[in-house]
């Protein structure tokens, strides 16, 4: 596999090709570019599989990659690099889109690159970028990016009726009694969907959408039923909390 690193810094450029070179044995090339213009020509004549992106770097930024490449050139994955917390990180979860913090290290490149190779084939990179692209520039974000086998599927907030956490894995529970398991923790969507008004965590394993909120019912501990005769539980600690919430809808 053939991999692309995009910084203008050298030194950033040298220690993540180290990193990747002892982390990542099915990456057998390793290209540089110190700017985005160099960035795209390479992959426009190279065809890398996995492309590391720098954010912040003169003239362009990274997140500008979508003015210079088409559709049909952005068969790759893409991970983003930043040293600046400043980003609307949830942006990039909820895009799909995998971003590194630096300073980088090895096992944040492996698991990166890992699941990169994974949706290599099956992903759509452009409608990723241009969805980020959008909550970023315009704040408008309302859908999620789930994985799943075949790719990405693009679910729009007021679909999913709640979240429950199985383990390493989150069943999305979205109308029309469809069910979707991801291979992510709970915890990997709470963050950004806590910015979403509508969505309440009631319990350490459930995340709902109060657009799709039906009942309060206070017997056998209390629990919170939901639409498509969904269930729901309720902490102890958070029953004031949600009382209070569900007054005010």
């Amino acid at each position: 596999m053939k991999a692309l690193i995009i910084d203008d810094e050298a030194k950033a450029r040298n220690l993540l090709r180290v990193l990747v070179t002892e982390n990542c044995p099915r990456i057998k090339t390793i290209l540089q570019a110190d700017s985005l213009m160099g960035g795209v020509d390479i992959i426009k004549n190279e065809a890398p599989n996995i492309v590391f992106l720098d954010i912040e770097m003169p003239r362009h930024s990274g997140l500008e990659i979508l003015d210079f490449i088409s559709r049909e050139v952005s068969n790759f994955e893409i991970i983003f690099t930043t040293a600046y917390r400043k980003y609307a990180l949830e942006a990039f979860q909820l895009s799909a889109i995998d971003y590194l913090l630096k300073p980088i290290g090895p096992e944040q490149v492996k698991n990166a690159v890992d699941r990169a190779i994974a949706f290599i084939g099956k992903s759509t990179l452009y409608d990723k970028l241009e969805n980020l692209k959008v909550f970023l520039e315009e704040k408008r974000f309302d859908k999620i990016a789930l994985p799943v086998s075949d790719g990405i599927e693009f679910v729009s907030f007021n679909d999913i009726i709640m979240l429950k956490a199985d383990s390493m894995y989150t069943t999305f529970h979205i109308k029309g009694h469809k069910e979707m398991v991801v291979s992510k923790p709970l915890k990997h969507f709470v963050q950004p969907l806590q910015k979403v008004p509508s969505f309440y965590r009631p319990h350490r394993s459930f995340m709902i959408n109060l657009v799709h909120l039906r009942k309060y019912v206070k017997s056998d501990g209390g629990y919170i039923e939901m639409d498509e005769q969904l269930t729901a539980s309720i902490s102890r600690d958070n029953k004031e909390e949600f009382l209070k919430i569900i007054q005010n809808i």
